[in-house]
């Protein structure tokens, strides 16, 4: 009876050890970080603000596996709109997984804010390690695609040196244009037969299609933009 009475005891403290080990190694894991990845991977161990962004910090999901295939619910990848580029070809975002995607919203008429917005991204490019853009998309994506056709497109494309990888150039329906844009916050209002007013953002995504960074403003300082850009494609 006696020597029972020690095994149980024995069951039981180790039991009750082992519990208490994964409690801890659950609480030693919790962290919150900022969802605009203002200062990298940085993580803080309590919940508050960005001291950059002022942003809400975000709690870590310890459960996701990085590496996992799936999709996450604010990934752009969800949308199912289809697209054509420079070439003819329909594709949706989702063919574009696995690539981290630098995105402005453009059109090829515009003689204002889209000249500069096309030298922002060339100077982005220019800056990224030429051995890391095989896993890199620069996509222009029209907010005019009545008049930006794949044709059109193309010779823009040619027109500026943008013919090759790793440019892109995307067109779609209006409507599907509309709720593309939405998802950037980037507004835009025909103005003219031939013009629109429209934001000036550079929009980064992860490989999973989730946005990780966004550069608004004309001409304006892009380190920040090339910094995220090489946090996820070292990812």
């Amino acid at each position: 009876m006696k020597n029972t009475l020690l095994i149980l005891c024995s069951i039981l403290f180790i039991g009750l050890t082992s519990c208490k080990n994964e409690s801890a190694k659950t609480s030693d894991v919790i962290a919150y970080y900022c969802p605009m990845e203002c200062e990298g991977d940085k993580t803080y161990d309590e919940p508050g603000s960005c001291p950059v962004c002022n942003m809400d910090l975000v709690l870590v999901d310890t459960n996701v596996d990085m590496a996992s295939d799936e999709i996450s619910e604010t990934s752009i990848f969800n949308l199912t709109s289809t697209w054509t580029n420079q070439n003819g070809e329909d594709l949706q975002l989702e063919d574009l997984k696995g690539d981290v995607l630098v995105m402005v919203m453009v059109y090829t008429s515009c003689k204002a804010a889209c000249p500069r917005l096309v030298a922002d991204m060339r100077n982005i490019e220019e800056r990224l390690p030429k051995d890391a853009k095989n896993n890199l998309k620069m996509v222009f994506v029209s907010i005019d695609p009545n008049t930006d056709t794949p044709e059109r497109l193309k010779a823009f494309a040619e027109e500026n040196v943008m013919d090759k990888e790793p440019w892109l150039f995307l067109r779609s329906s209006v409507d599907n244009t509309r709720e593309f844009a939405a998802v950037l916050a980037v507004n835009y209002m025909k103005i003219s037969p031939l013009d629109f007013s429209h934001s000036n953002i550079i929009s980064v995504f992860n490989k999973q299609g989730e946005l990780v960074y966004q550069q608004e403003g004309l001409g304006v300082n892009s380190d920040a933009t090339v910094q995220h850009i090489k946090d996820a494609m070292a990812i």
